[in-house]
Parts: structure tokens; C-alpha cells; sequence
């Protein structure tokens, strides 16, 4: 158990700093085990301060020298402490002065991926959220922004910072960004690297030089990647009006990276998973993820970079925004429809999840122990939401012009919540005072819909609850737009999309004039992130399915039918009923319909999408049963439509030239569905020969896929020895094998993949594949009633905490959902959060999300 309680940081004890600071200049002697750092800032009074004190951050630093405006300070002109250093501010000038520091710090052994670090010989930073005091002394906290200038001095042939490039010579390089940023945005690159080069015209007519920067022999692995990030900038310029600002974009691909990318200014640092892609070695999965982060990461350069936020608790103003911005981009680029159901069901695997446990937290948090903790989906997927419920509220035209008003009233400000509703507020005069409820209350709503048809009058009435949520018991109505329509029996529309905005805790419609009882279309293109509680016949599901004009609706309806079909299954043991594989049978053979579209109606619901049905229809879920329900569902759907599964795979065969756009990769969801679906019945021989002949990643990880369930010997080491020189492909090895075993085998492959030559648990790519592999990929296996399952994460979490305690904070979330199970389950799950928590040394990262899980 750690000695010490970790310290609680509340928004309401938010105060500006003593000080600002108008320049930082930093140069770095780089060298694997003894970088040194010289600082020099220029710090100025912050006149609205009571005190005069210089508090500054600063971890695992060796202090070397100190000095004010020249003059070195002596041991008593300061306190250090291990993780800040304080100047008494009677010791310090009245207005304005240079403090000069010199530290030492180790690169190499800072394995937890924080500050300045080694990568496979390259020296790379990370600081989002606060790892640049573990490179020098500093305020680190976003709302101190000044220009940095930054000189590196190294052998290394490749040398980079933000901004722009200043001088380069023999063994140096020096940057200099002239746009005031935190230090959360410094970055440094050095290492032997090659650049894939291009350039951006942009729209005033500035010329900018883009570099992609790998590992020699990932060279090939660019092209989409810069072609995505050109594409986003002129999708910037045409969609937002904002313009890049530098001379030079550069990405630098990272092995061992604890996030996905970062948007650093005119230096963005991205996981190689997220740049790297070719059709030999990704799949269309790949390459959208790819795109989405590129533009994402670039989006960020104004909502983000150019407007901070003003401290962390407002980290859904940068993180909700772009992401909105980025899914905007997709469904632009993919196509509305598919990429909106796409995020939905990410939104619910995650967020809601998220929001039904231990771990629900407002999009905007009151208190945090550990920052990096809040990295989460409700800040991220929920903020989103709140952006698009925002547009849907005041209409495209205006969202636009409040944006235009937010980057000019804001552009080099550390902003809050409240500065982005206010713009809202000013151009529409609308007043946002109940809007602001979805920043400050956790849980997701619940809106109950029941109705009446009666003399051509159809009544519906919505009621809506959020549950209580720790800390949050009580919550007040919130403003949810509801977007809705009217089906005729006859497939018809009777009534087209309306927004009604439910601000009440009970409110009611009336239609008149209507000539039969229509089939409500609720929650159009999920205009609220809310469960609707509604429970419309079987019929009117299926007319939803086959006919309703709004895509979401329409996917929704053959979701809730499948979901109903297996909690049938599980509660009455039932079959399925062949009126669902008729309906299911429809709309996959529907040839109007985007290839996408019908895979994602032809997929079947995650386990634990179904465990939480469970929970709601209050029946204890069992992990077990609900694996193999969804299995036979599999098998009755594959008997049912073999023949068309047959037509559909042999039709979508192509031999063109492989891309990664929206046309082909939706007919190749389409034709793996099939394949999915047809193995079982052919003893898998298209998934065998589809694997030895396939030309690209998405086939051959789909057969591979097939193969591994329906049983193959020989197909892991076959791919094994394919690509066991890719290091990205051989993390999906890794996955698919605990993923796709049997539920009873699960735990016993990922500890033999842990004992592989090629698992490193130093690498969060690698230990996310087989962790995630059976916490997500195999949930069946994870909570397998031995507790296996649940030893086995918990003793690597323990070692991993030790190394990197952000990548074992976020993986420990697999056990957020214990108390949704049987009172065994419980029993075992409880003991390996208490034996994580007894852990000596445990770091705060991992302390609290353990602690939040046993109390909530």
C-alpha cells in the first residue's frame, strides 16, 4: 500500500499562477542516460495574484544549477521537493524576471513512455497531461503559454521540435515556434530516421513542407497517411475556415507510444499503428482508424493548440470538439450513414459502459487524483456527442458562426466550457444555462416512450431518468433533442424528421389528421446519447428495418431484434424465430443498400452489449451462456441464408486493384460476413483457400480469423511465419489467437503468448493485443468462473504498474463491470482489485482507478 494518500485536485480550487511566462528557451544535450537541459524563462507577475511565490513541477530531475537574472540561488532561496520546487517570492523581483536551470535526466529508464524517453534508440517525448516536468522545472499546467525556442544538440542524423526549423548545423538543430503554448504541446524528436516528403498549398497561398518521419524500411507505409493529413487540411480550410500556421507539419511514427497520437504544434508524435499501412499488412479497419487520427490530430492544431484549455477539468473543450470534428471528416469521407452507426457503437461499448459503473464521471469532473485517468470515453466520445446535440440545437449555420467567434475571441487563450457556450449563447441569444447540465452530470438519461392511437389522433409521451452515479445522486431533466418521424404501416413516412426538444422530466406529442397508428421513428441519426426505453412489436421492428428513411433507425431496429432473439435464447431457451431470419434475410439481400450498411445489420451484438441487456431486464448475465447463444445465433443465421451468403461471397470476389475507400471496403465487409458465417457449414474451406490466396490484410485476417475458431492446427504458425517480421501485424496475431479460442482455453493462450520471444510487456501495442485479446476480445474466457481470468490480469497489471502506470490504469478498466455479475464472479474479481490495491509501491494512476472501482 502506498505510504502516502494521493492528493485530490478540485475545479472549484482552480487559481490563475503567481506568474506568467513570455518565453522559454531550452536547450538539450541528448544522451541516453544523462541528457542535460538548460532552461531559460522569462517569467512576468500575474498582477490579479495574491501571492508572489514561483511554484514550479519537476520530477526525477537532478538539479545541476539555479540562477535569477544571473544570480545562482542558494540552497536556502529554495525548496525541492520530489515533484516541485518553490522560490519564496520576497527572494524574487517585483515584476519581471530570468530564472536559468540546469538538470540531468536518465531517458532510458523512463519506461512509463512520460517526458523525455528512448524508443528502439529514439529519444521522443510525450507530455499530455503532465509529462514535461520530468524534463525541467516549470509550471506545467495549461493555461501558462508563451513561444518556445528550443536548440538540440546530437549526432543523430535527425533532429526535430515544434515549430518552425531556425538553424541547423553540424550536430545541432534549433526550432522556434512562435505560438504561445503549454508545455503539454512540447515535443522533441531525434533519432536515425527517413522522411517521406510532401507539400500543402493552403488557401492564402502559403507553401508548407509536410514530412512523415519512420524507421528505416517503414518508408513504404506512408502513402495514406499524408495523403489523409492533405486531405484534412483542405477539408479544414473548406469546412471551418482555419488555416494552418506554420512553414513545416511533421509526424514522427513511434514504436512505444501510449496513446494513439498526439497533436503536438507542427510536431505531432503518432503510435505507428496509427500512420503506418499498406494493403499487404492493414486492413480498411486500419486504414479508416488511420485517417480518423490523422485528421483528428491535425484538427487539433486550432481546437486545441491555437485555444487551450484552461486547466484539465475542461479537457472536453479540446478532446469532445475535435473528435466531433474528426467524425464530421469521416462520415464526409466514408459516408454519413455507416460512420455514424460506427461511432454509436463505440459511444455504447465504451461510454455507456462507462456511465452504468463505478468509473461514471461527468464530461467535465469535479475532482481528479490522477489526470491521465481521465482520458476517457465520456470525455472523449460523450464530449463529441454534446458538440453534435449543440449543432442540432441551433442548426448548421449557426453552429458555424459561433465557431467563427470562438476562434476569433479566443485564438491564444486557455478557454472553459463556459467561453464555448457563450459564444453560442451571443450569436444565437439563446440562452444554453440548461445545456450545461451535460457537462456537469455523469450517467447516461433514460427516456421511457409510451403511446396512443385513438380517432386519427397519435399521442406519444417521453419520460426521462439519469440514474444516480457516485458522488451525483440526484439529477435534474436534461435538454435532449429528440429527433423523430412517423412510419406509415405501409413503410411510408407519415410524418417527417422533427427535433423536439425534452427539457421536462414528462412530455407529451400529439399528431392529428393520421389515417392508421404509425410506427414511431425515434432518435434519428442518435440525435442524444440516451437509452430509449421502447418496446414496439415485432412487426413494426421489421417495417423499421425494411423501410424507415433514416439509416440509424433502420440498423437500430434489426439491432433490437437480434438483441431481443438472443435474450430469448438465454431466458426461454428458445430458437430463433424464423420471422427474425426472415426479416435479417431482407434486408441483407437488399441490393439498394450500402454494402456496409447490411454488414453492419448482419453483425451480431458484442457480449457485452448483451450482458448489459441482461442486467437492465434484470437477469444476472452469464458470461458463458451468452458466448454460446451468440454462437448458435451465428450458426442459425448461416443455415438460414446459406444461399445467399453463397451468392454474396462469390458475387463481391474482385480483382481490382486493392484501395481503402468506403466503396470496397463495404463490400468487403459484406463478403467476410459471408465467409463468417459460411465456415461452420463448409468445414472452412473458402476460409482456407481465401487465407493462402488472399492479397490483402483485411481477407487474410478475416480467414485467419475463421480459421482459428472453426479449430485449424497448423494457421497460427503459418501466419507466424508469414509476418513475423511486421511488428503491427504480429500484435493482431497476438490478439486474434486469445480472442478466437474457446472460451475454456482462453486464459491458458495468453500465458503462453506471454511467453513468446516477441512479447514485451515494455511495448503498449503488444501488451494491449493480448490483454485486450481476452478482456474484450474473449469476455467469456475473462470472467471463465476459475478466476483465471482475473489472476491472470491482475498479476500483470501489478508488473506493468511498475513500469508504466498509465497503460495498466486504462487496462484495468476490464474489471469496472464486477458487480454486474454472480456473487462468485464478484467474490473473485473483489479479491484481485484488493490485491492490486495492497500492492506496495503502487503508482496513483493505478491506485485510484482500482480504489473508484471498489467504491463506486
Amino acid at each position: 500500500m502506498q505510504a502516502d494518500a494521493p492528493q485530490t485536485v478540485h475545479l472549484a480550487d482552480y487559481t490563475a499562477p503567481n506568474w506568467w511566462v513570455e518565453k522559454v528557451e531550452l536547450a538539450f544535450d541528448l544522451h541516453p542516460t544523462a541528457t542535460r537541459v538548460r532552461s531559460k524563462i522569462r517569467f512576468k507577475r500575474n498582477p490579479d495574484a495574491a501571492g508572489r511565490d514561483l511554484h514550479l513541477d519537476g520530477e526525477n530531475l537532478s538539479l545541476i544549477t539555479l540562477a535569477v537574472d544571473g544570480k545562482p540561488l542558494t540552497n536556502n532561496e529554495y525548496r525541492k521537493a520530489d515533484t516541485s520546487l518553490t522560490v519564496p517570492g520576497d527572494t524574487l523581483p517585483q515584476d519581471a524576471f530570468t530564472w536559468e536551470a540546469e538538470v540531468e535526466i536518465n531517458p532510458e529508464a523512463n519506461t512509463a513512455l512520460e517526458g523525455l524517453y528512448m524508443s528502439n534508440g529514439m529519444f521522443c517525448t510525450q507530455c499530455e497531461a503532465e509529462g514535461f516536468r520530468k524534463i525541467t522545472s516549470y509550471p506545467d499546467r495549461p493555461d501558462v503559454m508563451a513561444p518556445f525556442e528550443v536548440r538540440i544538440n546530437s549526432d543523430l542524423p535527425v533532429l526535430l521540435s515544434n515549430g518552425n526549423h531556425a538553424e541547423r548545423g553540424n550536430g545541432m538543430s534549433v526550432w522556434s515556434d512562435p505560438w504561445p503554448k503549454p508545455a503539454y504541446l512540447f515535443a522533441l524528436v531525434a533519432g536515425d530516421l527517413v522522411a517521406i516528403s510532401d507539400r500543402f498549398t493552403t488557401r492564402s497561398g502559403r507553401d508548407v513542407a509536410l514530412n512523415i518521419w519512420v524507421r528505416r524500411g517503414d518508408e513504404g507505409k506512408c502513402a495514406f497517411a499524408m495523403d489523409a493529413l492533405k486531405r484534412s487540411m483542405r477539408w479544414d480550410e473548406e469546412v471551418y475556415g482555419r488555416e494552418y500556421d506554420l512553414d513545416i507539419f511533421n509526424i514522427v511514427a513511434v514504436d512505444d507510444f501510449n496513446m494513439g497520437a498526439m497533436e503536438n504544434k507542427g510536431l505531432n508524435i503518432f503510435n505507428s499503428s496509427a500512420v503506418l499501412a499498406s494493403p499487404e499488412t492493414s486492413t480498411d479497419d486500419n486504414f479508416a482508424r488511420i485517417e480518423a487520427i490523422i485528421a483528428h490530430e491535425y484538427f487539433h492544431n486550432w481546437t486545441g493548440n491555437r485555444i487551450t484549455c484552461r486547466d484539465w477539468f475542461q479537457l472536453c473543450l479540446k478532446e469532445g470538439l475535435t473528435v466531433f470534428r474528426d467524425q464530421q471528416f469521416s462520415g464526409d469521407t466514408r459516408g454519413a450513414a455507416v460512420e455514424r452507426i460506427g461511432n454509436v457503437l463505440s459511444l455504447r461499448a465504451r461510454q455507456f459502459r462507462e456511465d452504468a459503473g463505478p468509473l461514471a464521471h461527468p464530461v467535465r469532473p469535479e475532482s481528479f487524483v490522477e489526470i491521465n485517468n481521465f482520458y476517457t470515453a465520456t470525455v472523449y466520445e460523450k464530449g463529441a456527442e454534446i458538440i453534435g446535440m449543440l449543432k442540432r440545437l441551433v442548426g448548421d449555420d449557426a453552429y458555424y458562426k459561433a465557431c467563427d467567434l470562438y476562434f476569433s475571441r479566443h485564438d491564444g487563450d486557455a478557454a472553459t466550457i463556459e467561453d464555448w457556450l457563450k459564444v453560442f449563447e451571443d450569436t444565437t441569444g439563446r440562452d444554453l444555462t440548461g445545456f450545461k447540465r451535460w457537462y456537469t452530470q455523469a450517467g447516461t438519461p433514460r427516456v421511457t416512450v409510451t403511446d396512443s392511437f385513438k380517432d386519427g389522433t397519435y399521442q406519444i409521451d417521453f419520460e426521462q431518468v439519469t440514474p444516480p452515479t457516485p458522488g451525483q445522486p440526484d439529477k435534474e431533466p436534461q435538454l435532449i433533442p429528440m429527433a423523430m418521424g412517423l412510419i406509415n404501416p405501409d413503410g411510408s413516412e407519415a410524418r417527417p424528421t422533427q427535433v423536439v426538444e425534452l427539457t421536462e422530466a414528462r412530455q407529451s406529442l400529439r399528431f392529428d389528421g393520421l389515417d392508421a397508428r404509425p410506427i414511431p421513428s425515434l432518435l434519428r441519426g442518435f440525435s442524444a446519447p440516451v437509452i430509449l426505453d421502447h418496446s414496439p412489436g415485432f412487426n413494426d421492428r421489421a417495417t423499421l428495418l425494411a423501410h424507415d428513411t433514416d439509416p440509424f433507425v433502420r440498423w437500430e431496429a434489426g439491432r433490437a431484434l437480434t438483441r431481443q432473439t438472443v435474450m430469448a435464447m438465454l431466458t426461454d431457451r428458445a430458437a430463433p424465430d424464423p420471422a427474425y431470419l426472415d426479416a435479417l434475410h431482407m434486408a441483407a439481400a437488399n441490393d439498394t443498400l450500402d454494402p456496409a450498411f447490411r454488414a453492419l445489420v448482419l453483425s451480431l451484438p458484442s457480449q457485452d452489449d448483451i450482458a448489459q441487456g441482461c442486467v437492465d431486464a434484470g437477469v444476472v448475465p452469464d458470461p458463458t451462456a451468452i458466448h454460446h447463444a451468440l454462437k448458435a445465433l451465428g450458426r442459425s443465421i448461416g443455415d438460414h441464408m446459406e444461399g445467399l451468403f453463397t451468392t454474396l461471397y462469390d458475387r463481391l470476389a474482385s480483382d481490382a486493384p486493392y484501395r481503402p475507400d468506403a466503396a470496397q471496403s463495404g463490400k468487403r465487409a459484406l463478403r467476410n460476413m459471408a465467409l463468417r458465417r459460411l465456415t461452420p457449414r463448409d468445414e472452412a474451406t473458402r476460409a482456407r483457400a481465401q487465407f493462402d490466396t488472399a492479397t490483402n490484410m483485411t481477407d487474410q485476417l478475416a480467414a485467419f480469423a475463421c480459421l482459428l475458431e472453426a479449430g485449424d492446427p497448423q494457421v497460427a504458425a503459418q501466419f507466424e511465419a508469414q509476418w513475423h517480421g511486421d511488428r503491427l501485424v504480429m500484435d493482431k496475431w497476438f490478439m486474434l489467437q486469445v480472442a478466437q479460442a474457446e472460451p475454456k482455453d482462453a486464459v491458458s493462450r495468453a500465458e503462453i503468448l506471454t511467453e513468446h520471444p516477441d512479447f514485451t510487456m515494455k511495448n503498449p501495442n503488444r501488451f494491449r493485443a493480448v490483454m485486450g485479446g481476452l478482456t474484450g476480445g474473449n469476455p467469456a474466457g475473462f470472467h471463465d468462473p476459475s478466476g483465471a481470468g482475473y489472476r491472470f490480469l491482475a498479476t500483470w497489471l501489478i508488473r506493468l504498474d511498475a513500469a508504466n502506470p498509465q497503460t495498466a490504469a486504462r487496462l484495468s478498466t476490464a474489471f469496472e463491470t464486477w458487480k454486474r455479475y454472480d456473487a462468485d464472479r464478484q467474490t473473485l474479481m473483489r479479491t484481485e482489485l484488493e490485491r492490486i490495491l495492497d500492492t506496495d509501491g503502487l503508482s496513483r494512476d493505478l491506485a485510484e482507478m482500482t480504489s473508484r472501482m471498489l467504491e463506486g
